[in-house]
């Protein structure tokens, strides 16, 4: 039943002691605050290193050659590793039942791009049909590149959004218009759309004819493979970390390389690197966690001093009633209905400001790594009630000590 009179007594107390009550649920409010604030940034850490990973696909696995820095079988460090076809083939067939998507990559260099009289200044890459799956490119209009372009050398390329903006501004679609690449003329056949705008200055052709027109005989850039998905993260890692060792050491065989030369044939898997930056959240979000809750303990002391401080003020208002009759836990619940009245307010206030600000800001944040701040509001409501619960402890030992002091010391008190 509600007593009115016990807490308009709260409300006095309070009222006499207004400076430290509100310094210290200042102190509590802003431990919750703080915790739920750095929680949600740990959390928009996560979904900032999640986004950055989709945009490809999340198996990926690429291969890129370097140069030897160890003497290996006679052969001196400082040889430039060229990766070729047959490479690809060798690791397709060795490796075949591994693989989801794959595909060659090649850097068309020293060319010139033009539409009509306009000069374009954007990259040129020669890949295979699977890239689109490898690349997650979703297409805006039009299609990707197909087995039949590869097979014939076909003369068609796709653009990026970006490329349809900038310059095939005048026509309605770009899709069969035509492109000069160092004299050959190539036709437009899609256009794709990525997240990012630096993604969408790329021209993909497909690799048979970037090797054959322009002079790249059986050599590659790169390799990218995609693995087949499995529901377990760790075994994902796992089996893409198996993946590329197993790939490095063929490759490494294949161009007489030192097993242990990690410059000259080098491997990059997504997973494996998504495991380092989740990791490194992980560590992120106990370290907030730990920042927070010192906060809240030390707002949680603070309650305990003041109720302290109550204790001593009232102590022969605490001896009169006891005088009276009041019984021990009637003295306790007097003073745990203060604490829980300063820790409850506070608590709910921090994070009722805190939840707001991140409704409210948290959707506008997207830089590098962080994306979207929120917060499950659950943990946060739990929070708050273990904070209640920390509070009342915090009020029930200056309780227990008030409700103990001896009738005849506490009315001779000062």
């Amino acid at each position: 039943m509600f007593d009115l009179e016990r807490w308009q007594e709260i409300f006095d107390t309070i009222r006499k002691n207004k400076l430290r009550t509100f310094l210290t649920g200042i102190s509590v409010a802003s431990g919750i605050f703080m915790l739920v604030i750095l929680l949600g940034f740990g959390q928009g850490m996560q979904n900032g290193i999640a986004y950055e990973f989709e945009q490809d696909a999340t198996t990926i696995v690429e291969v890129w050659p370097g140069v030897t820095t160890k003497e290996y079988k006679g052969l001196n460090p400082g040889r430039s590793i060229q990766l070729r076809n047959s490479n690809y083939s060798s690791s397709n067939a060795l490796f075949g039942d591994k693989i989801e998507y794959k595909s060659p990559l090649i850097f068309v260099r020293n060319v010139t791009v033009n539409y009509g009289k306009e000069a374009l200044v954007y990259g040129v890459r020669g890949v295979s049909y699977d890239y689109q799956f490898i690349d997650n490119a979703k297409l805006a209009e039009g299609r990707f590149l197909n087995y039949q372009d590869e097979v014939s050398t076909g003369k068609v390329a796709i653009i990026g959004k970006k490329i349809q903006q900038d310059v095939f501004k005048a026509v309605d679609t770009p899709i069969g218009e035509y492109i000069n690449i160092s004299g050959v003329l190539f036709k437009i056949v899609g256009v794709f759309d990525e997240r990012e705008e630096r993604e969408e200055e790329r021209i993909y052709i497909p690799v048979t004819t970037a090797q054959k027109v322009f002079n790249g005989a059986d050599r590659i850039s790169n390799i990218s493979y995609t693995l087949p998905p499995v529901e377990n993260f760790d075994e994902a890692v796992n089996q893409a970390v198996a993946f590329k060792e197993n790939l490095r050491s063929h490759l490494q065989q294949v161009h007489t390389v030192a097993p242990d030369d990690t410059s000259a044939i080098q491997v990059w898997s997504a997973l494996e690197e998504a495991k380092r930056y989740f990791s490194l959240t992980g560590n992120i979000k106990f370290f907030f966690w730990f920042v927070g809750i010192c906060t809240i303990i030390a707002g949680v002391v603070g309650v305990s001093n003041i109720m302290l401080i109550v204790v001593k003020e009232r102590t022969r208002e605490i001896g009169i009633r006891k005088a009276l009759g009041a019984k021990p836990w009637s003295i306790i619940g007097m003073i745990l209905h203060e604490a829980i009245f300063v820790t409850a307010i506070s608590g709910f206030a921090g994070l009722i400001f805190s939840m707001g600000l991140l409704e409210i800001v948290g959707p506008y944040i997207e830089v590098d790594y962080v994306k979207n701040p929120s917060v499950n509001f659950n943990v946060a409501l739990a929070t708050v009630f273990v904070l209640i619960f920390a509070g009342t402890l915090a009020g029930f030992f200056p309780a227990w000590r008030a409700a103990h002091i001896h009738t005849i010391d506490a009315l001779r008190d000062e």
